[in-house]
């Protein structure tokens, strides 16, 4: 299922700055980045739970937030974009 991530992290410090890279680099390794703090996942319900609980430890729940949408199997008709488009898609092939 495709799982859109949204997160805001406070950077007023320099331990919020380290979970805002900390954050990143999670989604990076579980999706594409498609605008700053948005991320596209393709995810099973298992690495769906997985990376909510990682990401939940990483953030201060007093001052940073964390946003999933779910948007199932069948998002090819439900997400829409105009303009630049960051990288490859989410699902398409990536050849080494």
């Amino acid at each position: 299922m495709l799982v859109l991530i949204t997160y805001d992290v406070n950077t007023e410090t320099a331990a919020g700055k380290k979970r805002l890279r900390k954050v990143a680099k999670q989604c990076v390794n579980y999706g594409r980045r498609v605008q700053n703090s948005v991320f596209e996942c393709i995810l099973d319900n298992a690495q769906c739970v997985l990376l909510k609980s990682i990401l939940a430890d990483i953030i201060d729940k007093e001052v940073d937030s964390l946003r999933f949408y779910y948007l199932g199997n069948k998002y090819q008709t439900k997400v829409e974009s105009i303009g630049v488009e960051r990288g490859q898609p989410v699902d398409g092939a990536l050849i080494l």
